[in-house]
């Protein structure tokens, strides 16, 4: 499929579920998506003031968990494709007061509109199997994270364990779907999760795609039976 009409389809579904996207994650994660975002935030540098991109923004959970009262002195820039959920995050960062130290951009990962070296930090929270092209947007985090900075990516896996693993993935198939279809009313986005999950390289895989995009020191914490993987690794020059 080319890249545009493929961003084109997973921006449009995005925009589609947006309204029942934070609710549907919640219920069908039984919360742990909460706890996988508070390992990412363990997983920050000890300084007092970064410049953030958070890519794939979506709703805009990380960004505000990212200049919450602990981090008030960050300044995050939140980037994502899809309309639907950048009004989403704007509603919650003007709820929450944080207008002054975050902002929010309609990019796409392959094509950054941001200079060489701009951040301390990039996140990203289970978007980057969304990307249209994955080493492009690779390569484009790397060209925007400046020297010493490190990226954060929190991304959906599949259990290493057999057992756990073909259990996870007749909820993932079958009921998941099923069930965010009836809130949703779009079941084709959730069935596009699991394939996508599925579809996404095992952990070294990914690893050497993000050395082969020059990132280095690539380290990984696997989180809920494997559920979840963060990926840690610093532009290092």
């Amino acid at each position: 499929m080319p890249i545009d009409e493929k961003r084109g389809q997973i921006q449009g579904m995005f925009d589609a579920i947006a309204a029942h996207y934070d609710c549907i994650n919640r219920w069908l994660s039984l919360r742990r998506d909460a706890a996988w975002r508070n390992a990412l935030l363990v997983a920050l540098p000890c300084s007092t003031r970064m410049t953030i991109l958070d890519l794939a923004t979506g709703t805009g959970e990380v960004l505000l968990s990212l200049v919450a009262d602990k981090y008030a002195n960050n300044f995050v820039v939140g980037a994502d494709i899809s309309v639907a959920m950048l009004r989403t995050a704007r509603l919650k960062i003007e709820n929450e007061g944080k207008e002054d130290c975050t902002a929010l951009t309609m990019a796409a990962a392959e094509s950054l509109c941001f200079a060489d070296n701009t951040f301390d930090l990039i996140t990203v929270a289970f978007g980057v199997r969304n990307f249209s092209d994955r080493d492009a947007g690779l390569a484009e985090m790397y060209r925007v994270l400046r020297p010493g900075g490190r990226i954060l990516v929190l991304e959906f896996s599949l259990p290493e364990n057999g057992f756990i693993r073909s259990a996870y993935l007749v909820y993932f198939r079958r009921i998941l779907p099923f069930l965010a279809g009836l809130i949703s009313r779009h079941p084709d986005a959730y069935r596009y999760l699991n394939r996508s999950v599925e579809e996404f390289p095992e952990s070294g895989v990914f690893s050497a795609r993000l050395k082969a995009a020059g990132f280095q020191r690539i380290a990984l914490q696997r989180m809920t039976f494997g559920i979840a993987t963060l990926y840690i690794a610093y532009k290092t020059h």
